[in-house]
């Protein structure tokens, strides 16, 4: 039997000596079964060696960090400085508007600063301000700028450097890219056309 004793007819006395020897062979594997019921499971891999979970764990953390630190500097990255700083720039602005009381008074400085640096239409004093700003402009020290004859378009619209002589030295790729997606839209217009002709 699967017990391990006999089956069948089997004498009183035979029986006595399997039930003790059963009962001796469970309090020698006892202490076995005791560690075996605190013991923890062991993790193997393909090849046998065991693993340390805790320490994959650790690592798994550690990589998914580094990616994420990855991902959010490619993200500010992707973003650009300027960006940036106009976003920091709106919501220190966006702060110190909450923090004023609601109701603005003639003596509102800020207040008056916006009012007076809007340009509005027809404003008399707008050229005198305008050539004032240009004039103060003009002070600060800015790169210098090409100021000839507008340049052929390119696809990124970057101004040429203010040493460029107007002569242009390309090979008519960007031409041909600009002829070719003024063509695709005008077909694609033709197309939209010649479907809803008939409505």
């Amino acid at each position: 039997m699967l017990s391990g004793v006999k089956a069948g007819l089997v004498s009183a006395d035979v029986l006595r000596r399997e039930q003790q020897e059963l009962r001796r062979h469970e309090r020698n594997h006892k202490h076995l079964e005791e560690e075996s019921r605190h013991s923890e499971t062991v993790f193997r891999d393909k090849s046998g060696r065991k693993r340390d979970l805790a320490q994959e764990r650790l690592e798994q953390r550690q990589k998914a960090e580094a990616k994420s630190e990855r991902d959010e500097q490619y993200a500010k990255w992707g973003k650009g400085l300027a960006q940036g700083r106009q976003q920091r720039q709106n919501v220190e602005d966006a702060i110190k508007e909450m923090q004023k009381p609601l109701a603005r008074y003639i003596d509102d400085q800020d207040l008056d600063r916006m009012l007076r640096e809007q340009e509005r239409e027809g404003d008399p004093m707008a050229d005198f301000i305008k050539k004032r700003k240009a004039k103060e402009n003009k002070e600060k020290k800015e790169k210098p700028r090409y100021n000839g004859p507008a340049p052929p378009l390119n696809r990124f619209n970057i101004w040429p450097g203010h040493r460029w002589d107007g002569v242009d030295r390309s090979n008519g790729f960007e031409q041909q890219r600009f002829a070719r997606i003024a063509n695709k839209k005008a077909v694609q217009e033709l197309a939209y056309k010649w479907s809803v002709e008939d409505m």
